[in-house]
């Protein structure tokens, strides 16, 4: 891939590309690394506004890339129903999620913990079983304090390329696209979410943190559940990949 691309400024991009000058780097980024990296490419689905616009640009690309979505017993009903209307339209979404037993109000006893027994090891989980190389996600530097430091083309694992294709997008550029596209959007929209995640941990908030209203009241607010900032590969893994190239 363009590895120069990830010494750029992506906050320089932000302002200094049209909307439409976005939409084409965004499907260039997919193009090149589903040259690079054919069904080893992986879409990361979070049924939210950013994986959704993600998802279809990627279908742009080519209709046979896979993708997985990773749920929890604590997600919304409406985003399971959702859930379940994509992997309908989209049988090459495959759904990860971890069962296993946890304290009773983990979320919000250690809200770190909670998140990476049942987001970041499924996460890690579908990484493995899809045996990805490149995985794709919907992730902005515009969304709030805590994603200001990402590129569009990183290398967090050793083995395993992240692409983060519309990183340069604002808000109102992703909802442009969905409108433009008449692409289906999660109901919980409508009610006034900017961010969605688990339902004891969501809430609906204002001001220029789109991510506010996550785990509010906590230390982790307007945070990160982990699965862009902890390891998804272990060393050996990442050393038999290395070996393998």
């Amino acid at each position: 891939m363009t590895r120069s691309l990830i010494l750029e400024d992506p906050t320089e991009l932000v302002d200094n590309l049209t909307f439409a000058q976005k939409v084409d780097r965004s499907l260039g980024l997919i193009r090149e690394a589903y040259e690079e990296y054919g069904e080893r490419l992986v879409v990361a689905n979070s049924l939210g506004k950013d994986s959704m616009a993600v998802w279809h640009l990627a279908k742009r690309v080519s209709p046979d890339i896979r993708g997985f979505v990773v749920t929890t017993r604590y997600k919304p009903a409406e985003t399971i129903e959702f859930m379940h209307q994509q992997v309908k339209e989209y049988p090459e979404l495959k759904v990860f999620r971890n069962d296993e037993q946890i304290p009773d109000e983990l979320y919000r006893t250690d809200p770190d913990r909670c998140c990476d027994i049942l987001k970041v090891r499924p996460t890690r989980q579908a990484i493995e079983e899809m045996n990805a190389a490149c995985w794709v996600t919907g992730l902005r530097c515009t969304e709030g304090r805590t994603r200001t430091n990402f590129k569009e083309i990183e290398e967090r694992d050793e083995g395993l390329v992240k692409l983060n294709p519309i990183l340069v997008w604002s808000e109102r550029e992703v909802w442009q696209y969905l409108a433009i596209f008449n692409v289906p959007v999660n109901p919980l929209y409508s009610q006034g979410y900017r961010s969605l995640g688990c339902a004891p941990c969501t809430r609906i908030a204002s001001g220029p943190n789109e991510r506010a209203g996550r785990w509010l009241g906590t230390s982790k607010c307007g945070g990160e559940c982990g699965i862009h900032t902890r390891p998804l590969k272990s060393v050996s893994e990442a050393k038999l990949s290395a070996q393998a190239l």
